[in-house]
């Protein structure tokens, strides 16, 4: 079976998806739509980079953006519980030939930097720079009123090494899509740490990139309050999908692409997965309710197009079949 028994003690503790990196190209056309638009906190900015977080978050970021020549996600970050955790991290990737080293990351404490199989770059970290608890400081609320940040989505080659590899760090799955085949394949897959539906998930596709980050917003008129602002002050090109819906995740979501392209799913209403014995739920992959509650598709961009990683090479798919798309 595609799906199987989770693993109860992983081989270090990751608590969560903590922050992204993106390379941006112009700096203060990234400033407009995430802090102007979108409402981002602005902690810390200097020529060439911005670090920014959201109303809940108490570490220093949880977004970072530095000017570059190319657009690209530079990295994916995950809180992990303890110092030693970094060690046995750094331990386990070693092991399995993919190598680890402590990097200088400004903010953070002590930074692991690391790369799964598909060369998807990572960061582990325990202690990162705090910042004052703007959650009651609604006279800084503006944008869509993020909250925090809540998950990444990847392309990934092959949905299910992907999957494999983490349960091996812990991640359980939530929800999933299989193909109706006579031996069925994973398309897609949701798996958590923090006890929400997700930190990560594998889309099939070319492979390995970034598809977005998800940010969640306290209630869906947060979101509804966006599209109004997006359509108002200059960024209605910029929404791609939504707002709707998901069947998978229960989510009210929008999806909107930053100047350089990269994707930001502002989310919202998903469900608890604390319980250990919580069995995944399985969606048909031609089960248009699982796009979208109310039935309409995605548009064709929301399946092709991603952010790279640098250093990872780009691979077809293991699978082709083709996913409902809108006309």
């Amino acid at each position: 079976m595609p799906i199987r028994k989770q693993t109860s003690k992983p081989p270090f503790d990751i608590v969560r998806v903590s922050h992204v990196e993106f390379a941006v190209t112009d700096l203060e056309a990234s400033r407009a739509f995430y802090v102007d638009c979108l409402g981002y906190l602005l902690t810390h900015d200097d020529p060439q980079t911005l670090y920014l977080r959201n109303l809940e978050e108490r570490n220093h970021h949880s977004v970072v953006l530095r000017k570059s020549p190319q657009a690209q996600a530079l990295a994916l970050g995950f809180k992990v519980a303890s110092e030693e955790d970094l060690d046995k991290a750094q331990a386990w990737f070693t092991a399995r030939g993919l190598g680890a080293e402590f990097v200088t990351a400004p903010f953070q404490g002590r930074t692991l930097a690391a790369r799964d199989p598909f060369g998807m770059p990572l960061q582990f970290y325990c202690a990162m720079d705090q910042a004052e608890c703007m959650l009651q400081k609604y006279g800084a609320y503006s944008g869509a009123r993020i909250q925090r940040i809540d998950h990444v989505n990847c392309f990934s080659p092959d949905v299910q090494a992907s999957y494999e590899f983490y349960a091996d760090l812990g991640f359980r799955p939530t929800e999933y899509t299989e193909t109706r085949d006579v031996d069925p394949k994973i398309w897609a897959i949701w798996m958590h740490r923090k006890g929400g539906v997700h930190d990560i998930a594998f889309t099939n596709g070319l492979g390995p990139r970034l598809h977005h980050i998800g940010v969640y917003t306290a209630t869906p008129m947060d979101i509804l309050h966006i599209c109004d602002v997006m359509a108002t002050t200059g960024f209605l090109p910029n929404m791609e999908r939504g707002p709707g819906r998901h069947g998978i995740s229960n989510a009210f979501f929008l999806y909107v692409r930053d100047p350089d392209g990269h994707r930001v799913e502002l989310f919202t209403s998903d469900y608890m997965t604390v319980d250990p014995d919580l069995e995944p739920i399985r969606w048909n992959f031609d089960d248009p309710q699982r796009q979208t509650l109310w039935g309409h598709p995605a548009p064709k961009s929301w399946f092709e197009e991603g952010s790279i990683f640098p250093g990872a090479e780009v691979r077809a798919p293991v699978m082709a079949p083709k996913p409902i798309v809108a006309a």
